[in-house]
């Protein structure tokens, strides 16, 4: 999967440590981590480059220096990704993790991926430090805390609590690339027929286009050309039985304050979880 994202302009190079200790986060998570970051690096990249994916154990002490602000001591699980691209200018280092911050032309996505990647860390009770000069490229160095407990049986036990569809179809719309995939597998493994589009327009015409019955619109607030909102109505205008659920960075109180969401609605904060997408979807299909 990574390989595709990154083009065949683009050499993509896996240096795992040895012996990693365990961490305790969701696989689906994961995933949407290195997806982000790869794709973050494959855009700093103008034609031709390299890509580099590394892992390792760390240790830190209270005199390590050089690392967030917020870092604990300990022992940690190191997920680097590294680019050979334009690297980042100091000004913008500063902003790269707000919501909505982006360098990228118009339409050219939200700037939701590095908060994303921020918010997925933070939840896991990691840190994160880059690494940049402009024209030397960037590294994104993440560090998960070391789980000390038992792996295994706790994860499969938490797995037979997840709520899993039964064959209903979902479109999901959402204009990252990478969170569209991400959550169209994670939609595919819950057990729900997904279709998917980038762009309102797209999500328009699958609904007028598509013969079956679609149960469920999954929708991110933001996106270029109109607000979740109001791709919803114009959804339910064509199919009035459509149960909606909503999708966004930001909080739904802060949305709902900035105007983009009416209060009330199912709405699920990105990251989450498969077991957050789960619940969230049954509760927006069996609404009333």
């Amino acid at each position: 999967m990574l390989q595709r994202l990154m083009g065949e302009n683009i050499e993509l190079n896996w240096v795992p440590g040895s012996g990693l200790w365990p961490v305790r986060m969701d696989p689906s998570q994961l995933d949407q981590l290195l997806a982000n970051l790869c794709v973050n690096a494959r855009d700093a990249i103008t034609e031709v480059g390299k890509v580099t994916i590394e892992t390792g154990n760390r240790v830190f002490d209270e005199t390590s220096r050089g690392l967030d602000s917020g870092f604990v001591p300990g022992e940690y699980v190191m997920l680097a990704v590294s680019d050979d691209g334009n690297g980042i200018d100091r000004g913008v280092l500063d902003h790269i993790f707000e919501p909505f911050f982006t360098t990228k032309e118009a339409g050219k996505g939200t700037g939701l991926g590095l908060s994303t990647v921020y918010g997925i860390v933070k939840q896991n009770e990691g840190f994160i430090n880059v690494y940049s000069e402009p024209g030397k490229g960037s590294t994104f160095r993440i560090y998960l805390p070391r789980f000390e407990g038992e792996t295994g049986e706790p994860v499969a036990e938490n797995a037979a609590e997840v709520p899993q569809g039964g064959g209903q179809t979902v479109l999901l719309v959402e204009d990252e690339p990478t969170i569209l995939n991400v959550g169209r597998e994670m939609l595919e493994s819950l057990g729900y027929k997904v279709l998917t589009a980038e762009t309102p327009g797209e999500a328009l015409h699958q609904v007028r286009a598509y013969a079956g019955e679609i149960q469920l619109v999954l929708t991110d607030v933001v996106m270029p050309e109109m607000n979740g909102r109001d791709l919803a109505r114009l959804l339910l205008d064509i199919r009035p039985g459509l149960r909606c659920l909503f999708a966004s960075g930001y909080t739904a109180d802060i949305i709902a304050h900035q105007g983009e969401l009416d209060a009330g609605v199912v709405f699920i904060q990105k990251p989450f979880s498969i077991r957050d997408l789960a619940a969230k979807v049954r509760e927006a299909l069996e609404g009333e």
